[in-house]
């Protein structure tokens, strides 16, 4: 495929009217893309990581039909769909002769790693992985058993406070310093978290002891994100208990994909969900640029 194969824009609205229906085909390979376009239709253009530039989207079209796309958020990152090494090559040199510049990249671990060496070769930019993760998708719903005591409840304003707290506990497990430097900063709402929908897990005497989010349905997808209990309460099915009790409302509300990530470094996490009746997808892997520019050469 060629470079004019591909067709940017920076309009929201007429990118998805366009490739949309390629994004909802499969919408859990697709469900970082799917969340990531709404929120940037909805907050018109809003980025957590901030930056100066401008979106852009671009679809790979070919007989008609689109075969792929990626978006560049204005804080510099690039989200892709899976592509062939060769395609991620075209895609790289078209976008260098452009004059971009992303910061990093996130896709397939396949996805993600050809490009990254498309576009060291290209540009000089030193990749670093810097994030990798399972992508499971809900098969049949197994609740744990012996269900631990307890009940799930939906969260309400009253329980903010406890639900930033946990959130930024969570984010200092996984090392996720761009969401602790925004909750600090009271930037909530600009954070991953800020649109997702919270449940707790209570003990019989109302206590909270464990907390799982999901996004809103997109293209008939929920991604189930965070999971979290504090560590002194793991161990006892909370995880477990509050992770169906998400699942079941997304399905209840009518998604038809169930998603969530999971850290490959997590053994306890990943045969929880397989448990429960999630199944692996794929993998997805996220590489930095380092643009440092060469040491300037010096003359007598």
């Amino acid at each position: 495929m060629r470079p004019d194969d591909w067709h940017l824009t920076e309009d929201v609205d007429d990118f998805l009217a366009r490739a949309g229906d390629f994004l909802r085909s499969r919408p859990a390979l697709h469900n970082t893309p799917l969340t990531d376009i709404e929120k940037l239709r909805t907050r018109g253009g809003a980025d957590a990581h901030g930056g100066a530039e401008a979106i852009v989207f671009g679809r790979l079209e070919s007989g008609g039909e689109v075969r792929a796309v990626f978006y560049r958020t204005p804080g510099g990152r690039l989200g892709l769909t899976p592509l062939p090494a060769e395609q991620t090559d075209t895609l790289a040199a078209h976008l260098a002769g452009l004059g971009h510049a992303p910061s990093h990249v996130i896709a397939d671990h396949d996805t993600a790693t050809a490009f990254a060496e498309a576009w060291q070769r290209h540009t000089g930019a030193a990749p670093v992985p810097f994030w990798g993760t399972h992508l499971y998708r809900l098969g049949t719903l197994a609740p744990p058993q012996p269900r631990p005591e307890g009940r799930g409840r939906a969260v309400g304003e009253r329980d903010r406070e406890q639900v930033v707290r946990w959130c930024r506990e969570f984010c200092v497990d996984v090392g996720e310093q761009s969401s602790i430097d925004l909750i600090d900063a009271g930037s909530w709402a600009d954070s991953r978290f800020g649109d997702r929908h919270f449940t707790f897990w209570e003990t019989g005497d109302g206590t909270p002891v464990s907390m799982a989010a999901a996004t809103s349905i997109v293209g008939g997808m929920v991604r189930v994100d965070p999971v979290y209990t504090p560590a002194h309460l793991r161990g006892r099915g909370y995880a477990g208990a509050v992770t169906v009790e998400v699942s079941r409302a997304a399905l209840t509300a009518g998604a038809t994909d169930v998603v969530l990530f999971a850290d490959p470094a997590n053994p306890t996490s990943n045969a929880l969900y397989q448990r429960i009746g999630y199944v692996h997808v794929t993998d997805f892997t996220g590489y930095r640029f380092s643009y440092r520019a060469p040491a300037a050469i010096t003359g007598p």
